[in-house]
């Protein structure tokens, strides 16, 4: 398979499919780049698409030191995709962890960010009592990743509570889903946690770069997966150029777990940014009232 290399020199291990303008789809915590096949053979069809596994993934790369797991690494991990693929701009889609990637990629690298689709994110961002009981929750997963081994922990942490609209609606994708994980790496998937899942930034303290950022972004939330809901509606209201989708009866795996409505809202978001019919939220529409106009204030011809 082949492989880029960071700058920190580790290899991560990337698929390729289709020609055009180019889309980078960066997986979830629970997911590697086989999570994105059902967008690859979509999206293929008009899209130059690359998934690649983040360190810690085999066969990408699985640093043993803690201090390589980090937000900031990985994304200058896409960064380094990019980069190591001769790319100078591309639509990122991320999912969850990815998305949150995806995100600080607009923050960090906006001119290479043709646009940002960041679905599921939200995991661990708010008040300061949400923080703590995610970091707790987190440190509990990676000290039971390493106890239990990760094809033992997949069985648990495959039935989290957001987890479960996709076993009833698709038991066999659920399968295999959870079988993939189950082969994931038990070491890097505690450092992976540990690292960058604990210690990433809340998305609440970075409002006010939230608000100085252009890059066209489409936040996509599973009505069913709660953690997600509040941070999302804080996205799409701090991002200028955000817009927001929310799937009835859907969990967290949204991309695996409703992939035709997914790749389609993707789809309508990548043509309306290319055709430049993607534009920055009207003030107008954000004074507060539901039927008054305030004096000065109208829709922009």
């Amino acid at each position: 398979m082949p492989t880029i290399s960071t700058d920190d020199g580790q290899k991560l291990a990337y698929t390729e499919a289709g020609s055009g303008f180019p889309m980078i789809f960066v997986h979830e915590f629970a997911g590697d780049m086989r999570s994105w096949e059902p967008q690859l053979r979509f999206f293929a069809r008009r899209y130059r698409c690359i998934a690649f596994n983040a360190r810690g993934y085999p066969p990408s790369d699985v640093p043993r030191e803690p201090g390589a797991y980090s937000q900031d690494r990985a994304t200058d991990d896409i960064a380094a995709v990019l980069h190591g693929l001769g790319i100078a701009r591309a639509h990122i889609v991320g999912l969850s962890m990815g998305a949150f990637a995806a995100l600080h990629f607009g923050l960090r690298y906006p001119k290479l960010a043709a646009s940002l689709v960041a679905a599921g994110v939200g995991y661990g961002a708010g008040s300061a009592e949400v923080r703590a009981k995610f970091r707790a929750e987190a440190e509990e997963i990676a000290t039971a990743i390493r106890a239990e081994g990760m094809a033992k922990r997949a069985l648990t942490y495959s039935r989290g509570p957001t987890r479960l609209q996709f076993l009833a609606k698709d038991p066999r994708g659920y399968a295999e889903f959870q079988s993939h994980l189950a082969e994931h790496s038990t070491e890097g998937s505690a450092l992976t946690m540990l690292g960058i899942q604990r210690l990433r930034p809340n998305l609440f303290d970075l409002a006010e770069k939230f608000r100085e950022m252009r890059v066209p972004s489409l936040i996509v939330a599973g009505d069913e997966d709660e953690p997600s809901l509040d941070p999302s509606l804080y996205l799409k209201r701090t991002i200028p150029s955000a817009g927001l989708v929310i799937f009835p009866r859907t969990g967290h795996a949204i991309n695996l777990e409703e992939p035709d409505a997914f790749n389609r809202a993707v789809l309508d978001f990548v043509t309306l940014v290319e055709t430049g019919r993607w534009t920055e939220r009207d003030p107008a529409t954000m004074t507060g009232a539901a039927m008054t106009v305030s004096p000065g204030v109208g829709a922009r011809s």
